[in-house]
């Protein structure tokens, strides 16, 4: 394999990439470069114009808003154009017809209790008066003449009784009709007529009876000011807000501003007078809120991302060279031409991090692509999130990680290309319907065809940057999964001439491993590509292996189990070393070094125990690693099976069947799989897949009859 130098060999990132503080600088990296470049979009337009200025080109509003100041001014129109609501009381009637007897009550009083002997003092009239105003409330001693009070005082009982009826019933009958405060002058003269007309009284009585009417009509049509109340909010309720909306053309060019358009401008936030903190303030929430969504599932998917800091790294390399692509298109507005900003390669990001990282990390990586693209796009909208980009670079992302999910390979990326391009015109095209705006056959053309040229675009650029992050990384994509089974490769080679044996062994190992890893979800050509390589150790000592022994006699009957045992355990050691002297990728550096995890070696443990009762079986086990990963752990189970069933005299179905089944069961015990995420459900279906591969290996044969039976006719082959 050619020599490559990958970032975990730098030494710089060996010290680094376990600190505890890593994944927490490379987060933080990540909100920092997003609100980076996100900050220019989210800077309000603040225009210089004052009241009076004209403008210089044409303003939209960049939001919907109420305009609350008129709201307000309609409000009060509606409430102002509603006239008081008017009622009649009976109430203000009866009232006055009360007043009425109370100063007739009052002069009866005070006429009962004029002492008889001062009738003829000169100052009894005047004591008599001085009484009455006394007894009297004010409001009827500013309104009743002092000639009328004595005119009731030396009128006898029969005329005040008659003054009294026709008074109230004048009064009476004039305010049961409804008298508003301009009639109360019409009202009082009718009932001054009444008086006149209806007593036969002499002339100073009559006088105080007008003046006692006069007190007693006034207005009983009077404001009601709960109904008055009720009216104008019913007024205020019909008015409906006053919106400025989206997009809605505030000031043309050439047009001189107004206090009100200067109004509206301040409304949406487009004069100086209004705070520009809280746009940023409010990306810093939602880019915290975005990279701690990103952080936890990183954190929590079981991917090569959860626990590797050096794909984390990559996985930030990728993510903003996404970014910073996007953020170049979105530079792009102020060319005139229509669907330019659909040439964004939104797909380029979640291509490579399907095929470097996990599909299920591209997937989640196009969602926050997508709300990126919404705050990054809208140079060419009035709002402040441009939703049609973000659900077309959702789709574009989303199609780039369903198409490469089973297969990775040039092939395969350049027809992902075609699928992603399909999907943004698609796209492109629900968008323009959704506007149902009237465009021109130009306009359209030009935006499906850049969304089409976007796919082919991503694709191309994936193709290029895949070998650099490969080398870079030491990723071991898909195309370099390929490129390592090539029969051509110096290992493999050395494996195929030096130990023939063991190269068929893995051959066998790698088609059962792959089998049972696709059965399960997990990777299947990587258990391959491992297999084929995960007893490349045994080619430094390939005689002291059985399947290599062929015409010579077991050199391990000729030492001590002791140094057997130090043989045969230093093979997956020695395997990983001269990988990583070939600076093969550490997928398959930890298969070949963990394919046996801390098994036991059986047949030399109770060899040295025939030699030696206390031998100890912890000197017997490798001493691993344990498989840390599900491929590992299935090559670790299809070495064991397949180097079983090959030493099996006569292997049927059923021995192979009760064979698996109980070394399957044996590793379990053993804790071999302890420290992978092997499920046994999963376990399980791998266990049934190799069965059914052997089964197709070792299948019942016809038994060809030998020369001289064909000679003969026998058999039944010779008709």
């Amino acid at each position: 394999m050619a020599e490559r130098t990958s970032i975990d060999q730098q030494r710089w990132w060996q010290k680094w990439k376990n600190h505890r503080y890593t994944r927490i600088v490379m987060f933080a990296f990540l909100g920092l470069i997003t609100y980076g470049l996100l900050a220019s979009n989210v800077m309000p337009e603040h225009t210089e114009l004052e009241p009076g200025t004209v403008a210089q080109q044409d303003i939209r509003s960049p939001l919907t808003i109420e305009n609350q100041e008129a709201t307000e001014q309609q409000v009060d129109e509606a409430v102002n154009e509603v006239d008081p609501v008017y009622s009649k009381n009976p109430r203000y009637a009866e009232n006055q017809i009360e007043k009425i007897r109370e100063l007739f009550y009052v002069v009866e009083e005070v006429r009962a209790d004029a002492d008889t002997e001062n009738e003829n003092n000169d100052n009894f009239a005047e004591d008599q008066l001085a009484d009455v105003r006394t007894e009297l409330p004010d409001q009827m001693n500013d309104e009743i003449d002092d000639e009328t009070i004595v005119t009731l005082l030396t009128a006898s009982e029969s005329e005040l009784e008659t003054a009294l009826e026709h008074t109230t019933s004048a009064v009476h009958d004039v305010m049961s009709s409804e008298i508003r405060m301009d009639d109360i002058a019409d009202a009082t003269n009718e009932a001054e007529t009444q008086v006149r007309l209806s007593s036969s009284a002499s002339d100073s009585l009559v006088q105080a009876m007008t003046d006692i009417v006069r007190f007693g009509v006034t207005s009983n049509f009077m404001i009601d000011e709960e109904a008055t109340v009720e009216a104008r909010e019913a007024a205020e309720d019909t008015v409906d807000p006053v919106m400025i909306r989206e997009g809605e053309l505030l000031v043309e060019e050439g047009e001189v501003i107004t206090a009100e358009i200067y109004q509206e401008l301040s409304v949406v936030g487009m004069t100086e007078d209004v705070s520009i903190v809280y746009p940023f303030v409010g990306l810093a929430l939602l880019v915290t809120l975005l990279i701690s969504m990103l952080a936890y599932y990183l954190n929590d998917a079981r991917t090569s991302i959860k626990q590797n800091n050096t794909y984390l790294l990559l996985y930030v390399f990728i993510y903003t060279l996404t970014l910073l692509l996007m953020k170049v298109v979105s530079l792009m507005h102020p060319v005139e031409l229509s669907g330019l900003s659909y040439i964004v390669p939104a797909a380029l990001g979640t291509m490579l991090i399907t095929i470097l990282i996990h599909s299920r990390v591209g997937l989640f990586t196009s969602m926050v692509f997508a709300v990126i693209a919404s705050i990054m796009f809208t140079a060419e909208s009035a709002s402040v999130l441009n939703y049609a980009h973000g659900l077309y670079v959702f789709f574009s992302g989303a199609a780039g990680v369903f198409f490469l999910i089973k297969s990775q390979t040039v092939s395969r990326l350049l027809q992902a290309g075609v699928f992603i391009a399909f999907i943004n015109a698609v796209v492109a095209a629900a968008v323009l319907m959704l506007q149902n705006a009237q465009y021109s056959w130009f306009e359209i053309g030009s935006n499906l065809g850049f969304a089409g040229l976007s796919g082919f675009i991503a694709a191309i650029l994936a193709i290029g940057f895949l070998p650099f992050f490969e080398a870079a990384f030491g990723i071991l994509s898909v195309t370099k999964m390929i490129e390592l089974t090539n029969p051509n490769q110096p290992l493999l080679r050395k494996i195929l001439l030096e130990a023939p044996g063991t190269y068929h062994h893995s051959v066998m190992v790698a088609n059962l491993s792959e089998a049972a890893c696709e059965t399960i979800g997990a990777k299947g050509l990587l258990a391959r590509v491992g297999s084929y390589y995960h007893d490349i150790g045994k080619t430094r000592r390939p005689h002291f292996f059985i399947e290599n022994q062929m015409r010579i006699d077991n050199p391990h009957d000729q030492i001590t189990p002791t140094l057997s045992k130090k043989i045969i355990i230093a093979h997956p050691y020695d395997g990983a070393e001269m990988l990583r002297a070939q600076k093969f990728p550490q997928e398959i550096i930890d298969i070949a070094e963990q394919h046996h995890g801390t098994t036991l070696l059986k047949y030399f443990y109770h060899k040295a125990l025939e030699e030696d009762e206390n031998t100890a079986e912890e000197d017997y086990r490798y001493p691993g690693p344990k498989p840390q990963t599900r491929e590992a752990a299935i090559v670790c189970l299809a070495d064991g099976i397949e180097a079983a069933v090959r030493s099996m005299p006569h292997p049927t179905a059923e021995k192979i069947q009760t064979l698996i089944q109980k070394m399957t069961e044996d590793k379990l015990t053993d804790g071999q799989f302890d420290e992978c995420d092997l499920t046994m459900k999963e376990l399980q279906k791998a266990a049934q897949s190799m069965e059914e591969t052997l089964r197709g290996i070792y299948h019942t044969r016809i038994e060809y009859p030998d020369e001289e039976h064909l000679r003969t006719g026998e058999g039944g082959l010779n008709r």
